[in-house]
This record gives C-alpha cells, sequence and structure tokens, in this order.
C-alpha cells in the first residue's frame, strides 16, 4: 500500500507550474532520497479488503469501523449508530470461515469482534454478508483476503458452551428429559443475574405498555392483570399457570383475584425463587410451583382456568398436539385456557428451494438454538391454532402485542447495559454477550415484523357447547372482570 504524495510536495509542485516562481535548477543527487514509508500490517491491509468487498467503501457505510492498532474508518458521515471493533490480526478469518449467522455469532461472543454503540442496528450484519456473498466475485476477493489473515483467534471456550455439548445429547428432541435440560440450559443461569434486568416482580416475558411512558414495573404489572382479565378468574377458581417462572401470574392472581393456585416449571432454580416470593406475599396457603412437565398434569378437569405465558415456544412443532392435548383434559369441561407465544411470520410464507438452501448454508437461526433456547423453532400462528382446535379447544380472541414486546426487550436491554459489570461477576463475559446479542435482535426481530407474539383465548366448551365467556369483549376495558 503506497502512501499518497505530500501534500507540501504537491502545492509546490502546481506553483512551479503556473509559474508563480522561477525553477532553479539543482544538482541531482545519488542515489535520489527515499520518503520514508509507513510500515503496513498484512493483516490490516487484508482485513480491510474484506470489510471492503463486504460493506462497500467506508463512505458507503452506515457505521465505522475499528481495527487492534487504533486505525479507524468512519462510516458515512452522521449516520454511524455504532463502530464495528476488529479486536485481532484474525478475527475476520474465525468471524467468517466458513460463513454462517453462527461463526458471525461466536466471532461475537469471544470478543474477536464487538460492537460499541447501538447492538439492535448491528444485528443487521449478517444479513448484508449474506446478501453480498452471492456475487461470486465477492465472495472470491473475500475469501482470497480471509484466507491471507493469521489462525490466532480460539473460539474453543465459546464452542464449548454450545447446547449440543450440553443438551442434545441427553436423548431425542422433545423427550422430558431433554426438555428439562434444554429449559435449565437457559434458566439456570442463575437468578440474580435476572434480577439485574427484569422488573421488581422477575416477568420474563412480554410487557403490555398502555403508555409509551410506562416503566417497565408498570408494564409488566399491566400484562399480569391483562392475563387474569382476559380469563375473567373469580374468587375460588383453580388455577394453573404452564411455566410460571419465578411466581409472578399465580402470586397476583392469587392475591388480586382469590383463586386457588399452581405454577409448574422445569428449573429448580426457578422453583425455589418462587416458593420464597409465594411465601413473602403470605398466599403459601392458596399457591405453590411445582417441577413439573406439561406432560404430567393432575387428574382430568382439575382446573377452571389456565393460562401458559411463554412456555409454547419450547414444545416443538411436532409436540404442539400433545401440549394442547394434556392441557384440553386438565381443564375443566366451560373453562378457559390463556396461551401467550411467540410465533414466526417469516414460517407462515411459502419459500422457494432457493431461500431454503440459502438458510441451510447460512445456518438461520443457529445461535438461538445453540447458546440461547435450545430445541426451540417457532411456527406460524396458524399451525398453533390449528393444534389447539384439533385437541377440542375453541378460539375466542386473538391479540398481537408485537410492538409491546419491542419495548420490553429494550427496556431489558437498558437495564442489562446499565448492570454489564455486575452481570459479568453473576455469570462471565460470554454469557453477557450472549443475552445482549439475542435480545438485541429480537427487539429488531419484533419491531420490523419478522416475529410476532400472540395472545390466545382458548375455551372448552361444556357438554350443551357453552364457553361460559361474555359475548363481548367490553368488561376487559371496563374493569368489570376484575372482582
Amino acid at each position: 500500500m503506497h502512501s499518497p504524495q505530500p501534500r507540501e510536495s504537491r502545492n509546490e509542485s502546481v506553483a512551479d507550474r503556473a509559474g508563480r516562481r522561477p525553477r532553479v535548477a539543482q544538482r541531482a543527487e545519488y542515489p535520489p532520497p527515499r520518503a520514508s514509508q509507513p510500515v503496513v500490517d498484512p493483516a490490516l491491509h487484508h482485513s480491510r479488503c474484506v470489510i471492503a468487498a463486504l460493506f462497500g467503501a467506508p463512505a458507503e457505510r452506515a457505521f465505522d469501523v475499528r481495527y487492534w492498532d487504533g486505525t479507524m474508518e468512519r462510516g458515512l458521515a452522521g449516520s454511524s449508530r455504532y463502530v464495528l471493533a476488529v479486536n485481532s490480526r484474525g478475527a475476520l478469518r474465525a468471524m467468517l470461515l466458513p460463513p454462517s449467522e453462527l461463526s458471525i455469532v461466536e466471532a461475537f461472543l469471544s470478543g474477536d469482534i464487538d460492537v460499541d454503540g447501538d447492538l439492535e442496528a448491528a444485528v443487521t450484519i449478517g444479513d448484508e454478508i449474506s446478501a453480498r456473498i452471492r456475487s461470486p466475485r465477492t465472495l472470491a476477493t473475500a475469501v482470497r483476503h480471509l484466507l491471507a489473515l493469521p489462525r490466532d483467534a480460539s473460539l474453543s471456550g465459546v464452542r464449548a458452551a454450545r447446547a449440543e455439548r450440553i443438551v442434545r445429547r441427553l436423548g431425542r428432541e422433545h423427550d422430558p428429559s431433554r426438555d428439562q435440560a434444554a429449559i435449565r440450559y437457559h434458566y439456570d443461569v442463575g437468578n440474580d443475574f435476572y434480577a439485574l434486568w427484569l422488573d421488581e416482580r422477575m416477568v420474563y416475558s412480554c410487557a403490555y405498555f398502555r403508555s409509551p411512558s410506562d416503566s417497565l414495573d408498570e408494564a409488566q404489572l399491566a400484562k399480569l392483570d391483562l392475563v387474569c382479565r382476559k380469563l375473567r378468574l373469580r374468587p375460588g377458581e383453580r388455577f394453573l399457570d404452564v411455566g410460571c417462572g419465578w411466581g409472578a401470574l399465580v402470586i397476583h392472581a392469587a392475591k388480586q383475584y382469590g383463586v386457588t393456585a399452581l405454577g409448574i416449571t422445569l428449573s429448580e432454580a426457578q422453583a425455589s425463587l418462587a416458593r420464597e416470593r409465594i411465601a413473602a406475599a403470605g398466599v403459601s396457603d392458596r399457591c405453590r410451583v411445582e417441577v413439573r412437565d406439561y406432560r404430567d398434569l393432575p387428574k382430568p378437569g382439575s382446573f377452571d382456568k389456565i393460562a401458559s405465558v411463554g412456555m409454547v415456544e419450547h414444545v416443538g412443532r411436532d409436540k404442539l398436539p400433545e401440549y394442547f392435548a394434556s392441557l384440553y383434559e386438565a381443564l375443566a369441561p366451560g373453562g378457559s385456557f390463556l396461551n401467550h407465544g411467540i410465533v414466526s411470520v417469516h414460517a407462515a410464507r411459502p419459500a422457494g428451494w432457493r431461500e431454503r438452501w440459502e438458510a441451510r448454508l447460512w445456518r438461520r437461526n443457529a445461535f438461538m438454538e445453540q447458546y440461547v433456547f435450545p430445541d426451540t423453532r417457532l411456527v406460524p400462528v396458524h399451525e398453533v391454532l390449528a393444534a389447539a382446535e384439533g385437541a377440542g379447544f375453541e378460539t375466542r380472541d386473538v391479540e398481537s402485542l408485537r410492538e409491546h414486546y419491542a419495548m420490553t426487550l429494550r427496556a431489558w436491554l437498558a437495564r442489562l447495559t446499565t448492570n454489564a459489570t455486575r452481570a459479568i461477576a453473576a455469570t462471565d463475559a460470554r454469557t453477557y454477550r450472549t443475552w445482549w446479542l439475542y435480545m438485541s435482535g429480537s427487539a429488531y426481530a419484533f419491531a420490523t415484523g419478522k416475529i410476532n407474539v400472540v395472545q390466545t383465548l382458548l375455551a372448552k366448551p361444556d357438554a350443551a357447547g357453552r364457553a361460559l365467556l361474555p359475548p363481548t369483549r367490553e368488561d376487559l376495558y371496563s374493569g368489570a372482570s376484575k372482582r
């Protein structure tokens, strides 16, 4: 790489040609003096060529790039929302050979690649790379420079934490023992870690913002009450919460609606803290939490109302009929079931062979499956409804809370990043970066309509076909459904 001619020399030559001063003949020196040339790190040259191939010239980029030696490349003026930090000579090789969503993520988890600024904006990097390397010429250029980079970035420590090494060896997907291991992989990270960024009730699902100015605590309380009002809970009713987390919903339902509540979870860590919170709330006489699988519920008709919030995503497409059949059997005739879960918008749309091939090659969703929610794959809402109605339920109400989840995730992210030092101390840097990335990517996906979260009110009609629900929604908004 050659340096441009010094500005002083260029100005002097122009002045001479303009005739503003006479040229003075000078004796030529031999050998001629050589201007000092900066020594360019070959790895820096190849890294800059890779970035240029994949993202264009600096002026075309909506972000800045900082290399390990402090070299900065500024993006389009006024548009940069983050800095992409390449922290080692071999970082881009580890990130992009072979090119996939998972390799990019693992380079970030290891710290070889970092982001300073808005990580939600940076999650589009993968899509940009995927689009660029469809060009054979771009791919060839990038690979040529990537192969010239050293292999000095180690990802072995990060990859040792993959779910496939911890969960997959325990049996077939969605066997009870493997389901329990998958849930513990995610939720047993530590109660102290979750407490740093969740609301005071530790509700780990979409909040309900009546106003953008609502605090996270207010929005989560509003969500708990929304679930109870949709179910029209009444004093003395038997209520089941499937996937109860740290017990916020069962405590709220018992205290505010007078029900007898049971919460079930597969996480011992969650159950332990939930029991402490139940005792502190003074509702131990009518509220409890058990470690129990949804396939192992009490006798048929044991509950008048059931809620499942953020649980259906973990069930698996093939197990949806069994999931809904189990809950249908546990519900008394005339009872109601509120199912709240994330669904894929993209998966509902037909995909051509090129798209399917690219998704497989690019290993889309591998990050979530390997580091966040093992064995979890989102399905379209129509598949959820079909499985529910196939089990005997009747669909009575469907509501999207998509924008609410984007707001919820951004509130969680603000708390997590504010408490970064404490979060790393409670877990480790890889865990912190995993949650930071997964929640940033999820916020982007909800905000842009790639995924949705849907509350579905289902009824189990009695022998006469009665669903025991009011004919309109008016009571939900008037507050009349609350005792």
